[in-house]
């Protein structure tokens, strides 16, 4: 049992509220007193040349994720706890297959429900236009660790790197443990396609996005993950994650980047709803 299951077992309710909100005042104190870190947004995909209508109501794009569902069932990852649900599983692919990557950074690979998809859209593009695509993921802990076995945690049968590899891929998938920051800094590769989706404290994500930034080819596209805008549920479970919208609002204030919430997407994603905690970071 680990420390945070420890208090919620012997902490009363309201004593446990309590020791959160006074948890997430001093994270708050900790992100606001953070240096103001410059974002150059020059590489950015601009936002008036996004349109997410065209991209998910794209016929021939439908066509491949249909010949993509017999193998993607047989990982049976479709709503995995804590794993990206299915139905932004479905819009990370229409995504991949529209603007057509060649190089990809995914922070955050947990049990690979995202990872799979991005590599099998990154096959499809490969196959119509012939090019050796990059798929990166990085991940604070060995995500397909023999002895640990993180995956079984989570009802999964095969590791994140079993997986890519049944897709039989003329490319492989380079798994990197790493803490997201020390990675970003240090990296000389660049990306056309960076999938935020790791720490979700806002004062990690306000660091992530200036240093993913420049490691951005031009016309360069950041997605990030479990954006709730204004700070607000999306579900009826009343679930959301602050973190990522409140580093935005700060980096919007202090750059020329806009968020575009992906919303309501032509099908289901979870709890009944459609509704998704997708969002594109790009340039005003």
């Amino acid at each position: 049992m680990n420390f945070k299951n420890v208090i919620k077992k012997f902490l009363p309710n309201f004593l446990l509220s309590i020791l959160v909100k006074i948890i997430n005042k001093i994270r708050l104190r900790k992100f606001y007193s953070l240096k103001k870190l410059e974002c150059d947004t020059k590489n950015l995909f601009s936002y008036e040349s996004i349109d997410l209508i065209k991209i998910f109501n794209n016929e021939g794009i439908l066509n491949l994720w249909n010949h993509w569902q017999d193998k993607l069932r047989s990982f049976d990852i479709s709503d995995v706890k804590a794993g990206v649900n299915s139905g932004d599983q479905k819009a990370i692919f229409f995504l991949i297959c529209y603007l057509k990557p060649k190089s990809i950074l995914e922070i955050g690979t947990h049990i690979g429900a995202s990872t799979i998809n991005i590599a099998s859209a990154l096959n499809y593009n490969q196959k119509e236009e012939d090019t050796k695509p990059i798929l990166k993921t990085v991940d604070i802990r060995d995500v397909n660790s023999i002895l640990k076995k993180p995956w079984l945690e989570y009802g999964m049968t095969k590791s994140p790197i079993e997986m890519t590899q049944e897709l039989e891929s003329p490319f492989l998938v380079d798994f990197i443990t790493e803490n997201s920051i020390d990675y970003l800094e240090k990296t000389s590769d660049s990306f056309d396609f960076i999938f935020l989706d790791g720490g979700h404290l806002p004062e990690t994500v306000y660091q992530e996005i200036p240093k993913a930034l420049k490691k951005l080819k031009k016309d360069g596209v950041i997605l990030l993950h479990d954006y709730f805008p204004n700070g607000k549920p999306l579900w009826p479970n009343n679930y959301v994650l602050q973190g990522p919208y409140l580093a935005t609002e700060r980096l919007i204030k202090e750059s020329d980047i806009k968020i575009l919430p992906l919303g309501s997407l032509p099908w289901k994603t979870k709890l009944g709803s459609n509704k998704t905690s997708l969002a594109l970071c790009l340039k005003k």
